[in-house]
Formats: C-alpha cells, sequence, structure tokens
C-alpha cells in the first residue's frame, strides 16, 4: 500500500461512514423517543434512491401510488380512532379539513405532478425535492398505522412489529421497482487533486451535504421548542407527558425526521453504488453498528462509531474483500459484550 492507495480508501471511508453517521443519528432519534429499533430505516434508504432514478428515466415512480395508498389508511385508521370516543369527535371535525389535506391533498398533488411534469426536463434539485416530497411523509404515516396504537408496548412487541413493517416494506419495494438495481445521474464530474491524491467532487458534496445537515439538526435540537419538546421526550417520556409534550406528536416528527435522513442518505449514495429494492437494509444496519457504539443513546458516539465502520469497511475492502461485511458487523460483538458489563440495568417505563 502506498500514500496514494492510503489516501482513497481513507476518503472513502470517511465518505461511506458519513452516510452511517447520518442513518445512525436516525436510528437513536427514533429509539430514544419512541423506544423503536427502526428496522425499516434502510427502507426509506432504497426507496429515496430508487425514486430519484425513476424520476430521472423519466418515469411516474409508483411510491407516489403507495403514498396516496398511506394517506388514505391513515385517515381511517384517525377517523375510526376518533370516532370510538364521544369526547373527540367533535375535535375530529375541527380537525377533518387538516387531515383531508395532509393524508389525501397532499398525496394527490405530489401523485399529479409525477404524471403530468417532464420529469427527465426538471434540474436536479427539482428532482430531488420531488423525490424527498413523495417519500418523507410515508414517515409519520407508518407511524400513525403501525406503531402509534402499541406506543405504550415493550420493546420487544415494538421490535416484532419492526420486523414486520420492514417485510412488508421490502416486498413493496419488490413489487413496485422490480428486482434490478439501478443508480442516479452523477451530482458533479469535478475531480481535483490533494497534494498527489485526487478527490472527488461527489465525495465533497457528501461530507458537505452530511456536515450542513448534522448541523441543522443540531440547531433545531439546541434552539427551537420544538427540538427540545423531542429531547424532553427521549430523556423522560412519563415526565415529557405531565408537562404537556405529546407524545404521538413527537413519535410522528422522529418518524418523519429518520424517512427524511434515510431518503437523502438514498440519494448521496445512489450515483455510487447500485441501489435495488432491499439493499438498504444492509447500508443501515451498518448504521445501526454504529449507533451501538453510543448504545442508542449518544447522538456524538453513534457518529464516531459510524465513520469507524466506514473506514473498517473501506480498509477491508482492499485487504480482505471476500470477508467484509463479516468484519464489519463483527465490530459489534465486542460493544455489546462491553455494553452489558458496564451497563446497569433500568427497568423500562410504562
Amino acid at each position: 500500500m502506498d500514500t496514494s492507495i492510503l489516501t482513497v480508501l481513507i476518503q472513502d471511508g470517511i465518505t461511506t461512514g458519513a452516510i452511517y453517521a447520518l442513518l445512525s443519528l436516525a436510528l437513536v432519534l427514533v429509539f430514544s423517543v419512541t423506544r423503536v429499533i427502526f428496522l425499516p430505516q434502510g427502507e426509506f434508504v432504497a426507496f429515496g434512491a430508487l425514486t430519484l432514478a425513476a424520476i430521472q428515466n423519466g418515469q411516474a415512480p409508483a411510491t407516489a401510488l403507495l403514498l396516496l395508498a398511506l394517506g388514505a389508511v391513515t385517515l381511517a385508521v384517525e377517523t375510526g380512532s376518533a370516532l370510538r370516543l364521544a369526547q373527540t369527535r367533535a375535535r375530529l371535525l375541527r380537525r377533518l379539513p387538516l387531515l383531508l389535506a395532509t393524508h389525501l391533498g397532499l398525496p394527490l398533488a405530489v401523485l399529479a405532478l409525477t404524471r403530468y411534469l417532464d420529469l427527465q426536463t426538471l434540474a436536479m434539485p427539482w428532482q430531488i425535492l420531488l423525490a424527498l416530497l413523495i417519500v418523507v411523509p410515508m414517515g409519520p404515516m407508518i407511524y400513525r398505522v403501525a406503531y402509534q396504537p402499541l406506543a405504550h408496548s415493550s420493546v420487544l412487541v415494538l421490535l416484532i412489529v419492526s420486523l414486520g413493517v420492514h417485510l412488508a416494506m421490502v416486498g413493496l419495494g419488490l413489487l413496485m421497482f422490480g428486482p434490478e438495481g439501478t443508480n442516479t445521474r452523477p451530482f458533479t464530474e469535478m475531480q481535483f487533486n490533494l497534494g498527489e491524491s485526487p478527490v472527488s467532487g461527489q465525495s465533497v458534496i457528501v461530507l458537505i451535504t452530511v456536515a450542513a445537515l448534522i448541523a441543522v439538526i443540531y440547531v433545531f435540537f439546541e434552539r427551537t421548542l420544538t427540538g427540545k419538546a423531542l429531547r424532553a421526550t427521549a430523556v423522560n417520556r412519563l415526565g415529557a407527558r405531565l408537562v404537556g409534550v405529546g407524545i404521538n406528536q413527537a413519535g410522528k416528527l422522529s418518524f418523519g425526521m429518520a424517512a427524511g435522513i434515510g431518503a437523502l442518505c438514498g440519494i448521496l449514495i445512489a450515483p455510487f453504488t447500485i441501489v435495488n429494492y432491499e439493499s438498504g437494509f444492509i447500508i443501515a444496519l451498518k448504521g445501526f453498528v454504529g449507533a451501538i457504539f453510543g448504545g442508542l443513546a449518544s447522538y456524538p458516539i453513534a457518529a464516531l462509531g459510524s465513520v469507524s465502520v466506514g473506514l473498517i469497511e473501506s480498509f477491508s475492502s482492499f485487504w480482505a474483500s471476500a470477508y467484509k461485511e463479516l468484519i464489519v458487523f463483527t465490530v459489534i460483538i465486542p460493544i455489546l459484550l462491553w455494553r452489558s458489563l458496564t451497563s446497569h440495568h433500568i427497568d423500562e417505563e410504562a
């Protein structure tokens, strides 16, 4: 190995590690707020990448129809839940216009855009925005339909629900996109040298985007009332409820943020690699390994762990490419052992 190869491996490791860091932050956020180990995170990665690929190919993405179906199911669940209790029926009438606009109006508008716009002629930023507009609203809808009715169940029950949602979304991904993988157009063809080592403009865009998004998330949690409410829910769910924080609203927001982060990660990696309907799961699983570094609680440690996972994967692909995945996922064993020996048992909160 010479200096140029070392630089390329470090560059590749940091770039992929930055993606894993974003995914680990989303997983920590969802778990700390809702106690859900969010297995479907990878499907949002795949849906974001494949939706953008369909748009760039001039095809109306099938995820727009899925969004409409999810919106109709969510509206039916909301309406049925409100009608069961007499005290919530009047509130339903007041909220009905908003529910119709968010659960049916938005999906119908997005579906119309995908059907009547010349998608191939759109500038790439507008294509990315449209892909995010299709995929991100699925997060809160999935929370409302699958998780909110069981919000007070044990972590094990929520994990079983996550597994079911993951399998359902994998099946839907196969139905919508088929088994073949695809990628998207590169963001830039720019290349420049750092000393004697080449640096890809693609990698620079990914790193800048990840750094900017982490900064936005930091400001959101530190400077906004909504962010502080999410932090309060993560620290103490019962205490947050007692001071008036809406636990269900916090769950929907955390799932929406996780869906947005997942879809954006899929869009960022799609120019680098072939993405198919099930490849997002492996990518998110590597983010989960990073999240385990932080005990599914610490954002900075999870981010640093994810960058370490990216570097381990990069160097493993050079020295032992056949065992790359095995090496990456074996890293979790000593981390879990260390966590089990140093953590104290805390009774699960009701």
